[in-house]
């Protein structure tokens, strides 16, 4: 699975989020945040080398429940799900490396 580009026009619900098969990175923050875009070359390197990885990118902010169901603070967050389930989260990447040391070798075919 690719990248994606763009935050989903609408989040989906934590219990479908919490239903989710297989290796999951939620990418919570916003297109304006000065974080996220320059997280974003090193995240699409490293998720080009993971195709087993689903990518949900998620406009966060006030108000939105998914992000405060994970408690996120700081944007970028990311949340490494397997099967629905937290295996490891990362705030505010600054480098590849560390995206790859928090990933693992999930998504690895």
């Amino acid at each position: 699975m690719a990248m994606n580009e763009h935050y989903a026009a609408t989040e989906p619900s934590r219990a479908e989020v919490d239903a989710l098969a297989g290796t999951t990175l939620l990418e919570f923050g916003t297109p304006w945040c000065g974080h996220c875009r320059a997280a974003q070359p090193h995240l699409a390197a490293v998720l080009a080398e993971r195709p087993g990885i689903r990518h949900l990118k998620i406009e966060d902010g006030p108000g939105k429940p998914l992000g405060r169901s994970f408690r996120v603070k700081l944007w970028p967050t990311l949340i490494l799900l397997q099967q629905g389930v937290e295996i490891a989260r990362l705030v505010r990447p600054t480098d590849a490396e560390t995206i790859e040391q928090a990933l693992g070798e999930a998504g690895r075919v």
